[in-house]
Parts: structure tokens; sequence; C-alpha cells
């Protein structure tokens, strides 16, 4: 069985004050605010409930235990207040009997606080957004510097995103008493109950603009066009996201912006087809050229500034449709490691439609030869 004077740490003659005095330095210590842990905090409050009630107290000095009538609708094993992600809960709401105000002045201000202060940087935290841009394939290959533009919230220059005019400030909210939480008294068989509540004139904040925004109304942030500038890095990939932080939706009332992700999307290419690192490309020649051999010249990747360049490439006497060389060195620069893919090239020997009967004349013997 548990002792409420051992959680406590008072002797069982200890005075109301003393009891007071023991509970409040405990739940500093032990409030899950501050990390403590909530079970603990949990049976604190629990020895507090029965020691610091003259009637319960008796009790619990007598049997060892605390009997309640059906009014009041809690046994043995009440499980008091417990801490869950947002606050205190219980099965009940706050008990009537219990004053969290009164008990918890102190810490249950800096507690609101705390909250009020993760709901402005959290709650009040623009969405993050995605956008798509397309792009060529060379600037993809040797990078680029791109003029986006899209819609979304954005911080009002009027008032700094602070949501009230710049000749004016932020007063305590009148509902709330400047806590961002009001307190709710309800009525049930059970008795009367406290529920805490988020102040729904000041949105948990606990202040309020003296004189709106009179551009954004108040919000900190208006609907409008965005451009910004991006660095797109070279050797990046079809599909692939870019993460600018805070170039997202503005935050409400001056709150943290969130993150912009751009999508990378690049356009098909008429002559190369990028795999990975490598491109590949065809080459057209005549059937006399591939009997025979020749030097080709073959389209290289450049910057869309610059003019379109090209190398030679050796065919050898007898090369077949359909076969592939390897240009080392001539593909896409690697995006996180030095060196640059491949460039692939693939023959593909050209059929004349028409020929003139010398022509024709001239591949029938040919014909008898290689026979």
């Amino acid at each position: 069985m548990k002792d409420y004077y051992d959680i406590l740490g008072v002797s069982r003659s200890a005075s109301p004050e003393e009891i007071k005095k023991a509970f409040y330095k405990l739940a500093h210590k032990h409030h899950p605010d501050k990390g403590g842990s909530p079970e603990k905090f949990k049976e604190i409050n629990e020895a507090y409930q029965v020691l610091s009630n003259k009637e319960k107290r008796a009790q619990y000095d007598k049997f060892g235990r605390v009997f309640e009538g059906a009014g009041a609708g809690f046994q043995q094993g009440f499980s008091g207040f417990e801490w869950q992600e947002g606050g205190f809960q219980s099965p009940f709401g706050f008990s009537g009997n219990f004053d969290i105000g009164d008990i918890f002045s102190d810490f249950f201000k800096e507690a609101t606080t705390s909250t009020r202060k993760r709901k402005s940087a959290y709650q009040n935290k623009g969405r993050d957004i995605e956008v798509n841009l397309e792009i060529d394939l060379e600037e993809a290959a040797f990078g680029v510097r791109k003029d986006i533009s899209f819609k979304t919230y954005l911080a009002c220059e009027h008032c700094n995103g602070k949501g009230y005019e710049p000749n004016s400030k932020l007063k305590e909210c009148s509902n709330c008493k400047g806590e961002g939480v009001i307190r709710e008294l309800r009525r049930t068989f059970l008795g009367e109950f406290t529920q805490i509540i988020e102040c729904p004139k000041c949105k948990a904040r606990g202040k309020i603009p003296e004189k709106p925004c009179k551009t954004c109304g108040g919000d900190g942030r208006y609907y409008g066009n965005k451009e910004i500038k991006v660095d797109i890095p070279i050797g990046i990939r079809d599909g692939e996201t870019i993460r600018i932080r805070k170039e997202g939706e503005a935050g409400i009332l001056d709150g943290l912006s969130g993150d912009l992700y751009i999508r990378i999307i690049i356009r098909r290419h008429s002559a190369f087809e990028r795999k990975g690192d490598d491109l590949h490309t065809t080459l057209l020649i005549s059937f006399t050229e591939a009997v025979l051999g020749a030097k080709k010249e073959v389209k290289i990747l450049s910057p869309l500034k610059d003019r379109e360049k090209e190398i030679l490439l050796k065919i050898p006497s007898g090369t077949e449709s359909g076969e592939i060389f390897r240009i080392k060195g001539k593909g896409v620069k690697h995006f996180d490691a030095p060196g640059q893919g491949d460039l692939y090239v693939k023959i593909k020997i050209e059929t004349p439609k028409k020929v003139s009967a010398q022509a024709k004349e001239l591949l029938e013997k040919l014909q008898k030869e290689i026979e």
C-alpha cells in the first residue's frame, strides 16, 4: 500500500503548510514539462489530493485508505491528473475540489507560457510547399540559375509579419488574462469539474493586437505571388528534389516559414537519352561508310549558351548496324563524385530508298563478289 507521507517526504504530524510546500517542491521537480516522469507526478498529485484534505487525511490516518461518497465519484486509487502530450488530462477533467489555479499558480503559468511558445513556433508555422520545375538536359548537366514563381502566403511587409500596425503593439488577451487558456466549469452527476481549454479569442497566444494590421487583417501574412531564384546543381537527375529552408508558406503572426521543395523534371532531348550519368545517341551512316569505314562528326552535349560542339568518331570498316561505340568522359558530370559519365553512340546504317541504275549495277557486282 502506498504511504502518502513517504511520497511527499513529510512526517505524519506535518502541518498543511508543510505538506503544501513539499508538494510544490516535488511538483516542480517532476513536472512533465520539465522532463519529469508522468507516473511520478501522478503519484505526488494523488498523495497531495488526500493529505491536503482534512477529512480525507483523517480517514487515511485511521484506515490507511480513503472512502468517498457516491457524490464524489472517486474511490481508492483515484488516478488524479495524468500527463499527456498537450497538458493535464483525467477521466473526468479537472476535479472540482482541486483548484488548479491555486495549487499550480506559479508553474502552471510557466507551462502555459511554454505551450504558447510551442504553438507560436509550430502551430503558427507555415506549410511546406512543393513545386515542379522543368529544365533542359543541358541545364541539368551543367547547372543553371532559374527564376521560379508560385502562389502562397507571404509575410506582410507593412507589419513585418507581426499582425499589428507599426505604431501599435500587442496587448494582453482580456479573455484569458494572458495565459492562452481558459477554465470552463462543468457540472455533472459526479460533481463540478474545471476543464482547461485553448482560448478562442487569442488562439492560445495570450496576446492580441491593439490595432490589427490594415494590410493583412491581423494574421501577419497575405496570399500572393512569390518569386525566387534557385541554383540548380550540376548533374542533378530527373525526379530529384531540392529543399530550400524557410522559402515555403509564411507563418501566422511572425511564425516560422515552411520549406520549399522543388521537384526537378528534365525535358526529353532531341538527340540524347540520359541513363544515369551516361548519354546515349544514334549516328546514321551510309552503307558504303559501313563497308569502307569513315570518320564522322558526333554531337556532344554542351551548355545552351555555347555553340554546339562535335567530335570525330572513327568508324572502322565492316561496322554493322546496331553496333555501339563508347566515348569516355563525354556524358554528364557526376552529382556527388568527381568525374563524369560516358557517351554511347549506336550506329544505324541508312539504306537509300532510291538508287540510280548505275549505282544499282555496281551494287549487284559487289553482291556477287561478296557471295
